[in-house]
């Protein structure tokens, strides 16, 4: 069963074709990862899916809703919760804080119930605190809750954002580029992670140029050229299409296959 639906989507700007008719579906409790080279329209594809674009034409159906006419907020408290090439952490608080942050969709406080001080609040903000604990402690950073975001290695700030997207409760995870910068060390780490975030049946949209961490977690590979889809398979399929050799992997990865 479809969880997101992508059809017929371009697109343009000015006379600049970014996308042209983009047509795919991600399945429920799968990894799907996009790949192609650089300007081949992945992250275009992620910012009009999640609403920080406006698509020329087409339709994003998620859930059997169709997303036109939402922005962003709307879209996340759908369930559709993504990440960003650049950390996008907020530096000057620390680590709990900014998981606080992202539990914010799930709070049910109002001004009016903080200034009266109605007994929930404090409650609430006590199971918040509890849950942010949680969280931490699942991408493995209880021990840096109390540091400032900005003091975090690379590789952590990387998975306290995976951390704040995980506090809005997912239903779709769209992760842009998560270990770009990340030394070996820091990848296997972040892969070891995601595999526990894919085992609780998470269902996860890719954007990732590191090949290693894209065919040893994805169910299937969408690979982009031009705006274009050239090829839909399974990790297996992609890595042995010829079309995707010759506009993405290049021979030396093919003869790297043996």
């Amino acid at each position: 069963m479809s969880l997101l639906a992508v059809r017929n989507l371009s697109v343009r700007f000015g006379g600049l074709k970014a996308i042209e008719d983009m047509s795919f579906a991600v399945r429920e409790g799968e990894v799907l990862s996009l790949i192609g080279p650089n300007g081949a329209g992945k992250t275009t594809a992620f910012n009009a899916i999640t609403g920080y674009l406006a698509s020329t034409s087409g339709e994003i159906v998620f859930q059997g809703r169709s997303l036109r006419g939402l922005n962003t907020h709307q879209i996340a408290a759908l369930g559709l919760v993504r990440t960003f090439q650049k950390t996008s952490v907020f530096g000057g608080r620390t680590a709990l804080d900014n998981i606080l942050i992202g539990l914010h969709l799930r709070g049910r406080q109002t001004p009016l119930a903080i200034v009266m001080g109605l007994p929930y609040v404090a409650r609430e903000e006590q199971e918040l605190r509890a849950e942010a604990r949680r969280i931490l402690a699942f991408v493995g950073l209880q021990t840096r809750a109390e540091e400032l975001a900005s003091a975090l290695p690379y590789g952590e700030q990387r998975l306290l954002e995976v951390a704040i997207a995980l506090a809005a409760k997912p239903k779709l995870l769209l992760l842009d580029e998560p270990v770009s910068g990340m030394n070996p060390s820091e990848k296997a780490s972040f892969m070891a992670k995601l595999g526990e975030i894919r085992s609780l049946g998470a269902t996860v949209l890719l954007v990732e140029h590191d090949m290693k961490t894209v065919m040893g977690i994805s169910d299937r590979v969408v690979c982009l050229a031009q705006g274009r889809i050239i090829a839909d398979g399974t990790p297996a399929e992609i890595q042995s299409n010829a079309e995707v050799i010759k506009a993405y992997l290049g021979e030396r990865y093919k003869r790297a296959l043996g």
